[in-house]
């Protein structure tokens, strides 16, 4: 099958040779031709160290080659997923299956990452998330996630051109549980690594990583999305791999603020997109329109983007008004 993967970071590569070692002609585009003829010349990939790229891909900066694809994958970082998207959109056929890999929400519109493809293109767009650092998919490392599409046909799609002996991919319709739960798990893993900064243990963190996941629920199922799906790989699979690695950018940032840097000064010395600092605002301002009180994510936010200190943030959330832990506990008295 022809394939595009439209982004060379490091995840965009990772999945080019997956697509690759399943059997498909694959081209990896890049928006820089530096980037490009770096990826040709040297088959190496600054993101994912120590890999060797596979001969068979190739590699061009031309947005032109979506055209005549069976399979486009949308791998741009979240901020430039509308823009590159423009980009690609005149060469795409009627009959292409697009899949959206990137995790983020839009600031200002709040829209998730396939509703951006799907309103660019005009065209049906899975989504395809869950536990899949690149360092590790990029190895062959046993990795599993979710191929999610409210068209069955489109997510069985994507799931027989990805699947293999190393990366098992599962269906689901609930492509807004998907997509939320991997965009808002980058909040509560800059939370975790701020809290590993400050010098909290074990406990604090499965605090955190619990009840995060209640507010990735909660604000999910505001907008339609199914609990179950936050038990899955998307929802708590995701949210572990993502607070307890050190693959993870959110976590390496959280961990440089916890420790006094600013949020700016964080993201520059890990020199990559951290996704949680934009989710964090547009999740507060989602929140915010639904009613819905999300006080990690709103704790993170002030932290972010006021400048809030967060040891003092951490002691305000600890000494909140006491609550049930279930929503409806069902007590009588």
């Amino acid at each position: 099958m022809k394939t595009a993967v439209i982004g060379s970071g490091g995840w965009g590569t990772a999945l080019s040779m997956v697509l690759l070692k399943n059997g498909h002609d694959v081209t990896l585009w890049s928006h820089n031709p530096k980037q490009t003829e770096t990826l040709r010349d040297t088959r190496t990939n600054p993101r994912l160290p120590g890999v060797v790229l596979p001969e068979g891909l190739e590699y061009t900066s031309d947005p032109a080659c979506a055209a005549g694809k069976e399979l486009v994958v949308i791998a741009a970082p979240s901020f430039g997923v509308r823009e590159t998207v423009k980009n690609v959109a005149p060469y795409l056929g009627k009959n292409v299956v697009l899949v959206s890999v990137a995790k983020g929400i839009e600031p200002g519109t709040c829209l998730r990452m396939s509703q951006i493809v799907a309103q660019e293109t005009g065209l049906t767009t899975a989504a395809l998330s869950g536990p899949t650092h690149a360092e590790e998919v990029s190895r062959y490392l046993p990795t599993g996630c979710v191929a999610a599409c409210g068209d069955a046909a489109v997510a069985e799609f994507v799931q027989d051109a990805f699947m293999d002996e190393d990366f098992r991919v599962y269906t689901s319709p609930d492509v807004t549980g998907i997509e939320l739960g991997a965009a808002l798990k980058n909040v509560i893993a800059l939370c975790a690594g701020i809290s590993d900064g400050l010098g909290f243990g074990d406990n604090t963190k499965a605090l955190l990583m619990t009840r995060g996941l209640t507010e990735i629920a909660r604000l999910g199922m505001r907008f339609g999305a199914s609990h179950e799906t936050f038990t899955g790989l998307s929802g708590v699979g995701d949210l572990i791999v993502t607070c307890t690695s050190m693959h993870s950018r959110n976590r390496r940032a959280g961990i440089m603020i916890g420790q006094g840097m600013t949020a700016q000064e964080a993201m520059k010395e890990v020199g990559a997109v951290v996704e949680g600092y934009y989710a964090a605002e547009s999740a507060s301002e989602m929140a915010k329109k639904a009613g819905i009180e999300l006080p990690i994510v709103s704790a993170a936010y002030d932290v972010l983007y006021n400048n809030a200190d967060p040891r003092d943030t951490v002691r305000l959330l600890m000494t909140r008004e006491k609550r049930h832990e279930m929503e409806n506990p069902g007590w009588d008295n």
